[in-house]
């Protein structure tokens, strides 16, 4: 795979595809922007939600761009089969490597050969868990490709011959890679420049320093008896920050210990 040569126009990058014309976005892309490529066999499933709220916005303005590759089209013979039964008998289908290939070989088009620089990732129940520090990883990335499975997954050679990255939700299975693929690009986007238009907000959520978030408040400031901490209202940032961190703590060691235990560790090693 070679980088593709890519025509700019001012801001506005125009690239060549071999993709059907129904495939194609009409909206601008800004040169440079990070793009997904998607390989699914319900090209319909998006952008779904992606498409709304400031995904949906920095999708029009062009801040990042998504390409659907319909799995179906590069079925075998007259019923486009993508699927087949899996060797050494058992349940279910499993998509064939040859189809799964074909798409992949298109997807690749005018992308890095660096993963790295453009990782391809197996939406899998089997792969490591999905984390924020993982859509840190891909949101530095120049963009990916997303192989949504269906079925009883892929067969494991093309998986091995492409160097794919098997990434997981959790442990729970779903009935396709869409969802979990929809999750991990909402995750991951908003980390770009440009998406949430204030950069400081990702610094203080969940999981980015290690905590889970603290409560917020807002108004009205008293409701059904219940009063927003007097600290939150007194003014006084250097207290507001004390007791922020202090609430983060506490939740952190209610609710998820495992997290909590690795924060300790971190900070013993410091």
């Amino acid at each position: 795979m070679s980088d593709e040569k890519v025509r700019s126009h001012g801001r506005l990058a125009i690239s060549a595809s071999v993709k059907p014309r129904e495939l194609m976005s009409d909206t601008p892309r800004l040169r440079g922007a990070w793009c997904a490529r998607i390989i699914t066999l319900f090209p319909e499933a998006f952008p779904g939600v992606l498409g709304l709220s400031l995904t949906g916005k920095a999708l029009t303005e062009g801040l990042w761009a998504l390409e659907i590759h319909d799995l179906r089209l590069f079925g075998i013979g007259k019923h486009r089969n993508v699927d087949d039964n899996p060797a050494g008998g058992g349940a279910g289908m499993v998509l064939r490597a040859d189809v799964v290939a074909a798409a992949l070989d298109e997807a690749a088009l005018g992308t890095p050969a660096d993963r790295a620089r453009w990782p391809i990732v197996y939406m899998s129940p089997r792969g490591k868990r999905f984390d924020q520090a993982t859509a840190r990883r891909l949101a530095a990335t120049d963009g990916m490709t997303i192989l949504c499975g269906r079925f009883e997954g892929v067969d494991e050679r093309v998986l091995e011959a492409y160097g794919i990255e098997e990434i997981s939700l959790g442990d729970f299975v779903l009935t396709g890679g869409e969802i979990a693929a929809t999750a991990m690009l909402d995750a991951t986007v908003r980390l770009l420049p440009g998406v949430l238009g204030n950069a400081a907000s990702t610094e203080e959520e969940s999981f980015s320093s290690g905590l889970l978030e603290y409560p917020h408040y807002t108004r009205p400031a008293s409701w059904q008896g219940r009063e927003i901490p007097a600290v939150l209202m007194s003014g006084h940032h250097g207290e507001i920050a004390k007791w922020r961190k202090a609430e983060a703590e506490r939740l952190t060691r209610e609710r998820r210990p495992d997290l909590w235990a690795a924060q300790q560790e971190a900070t013993e090693k410091r």
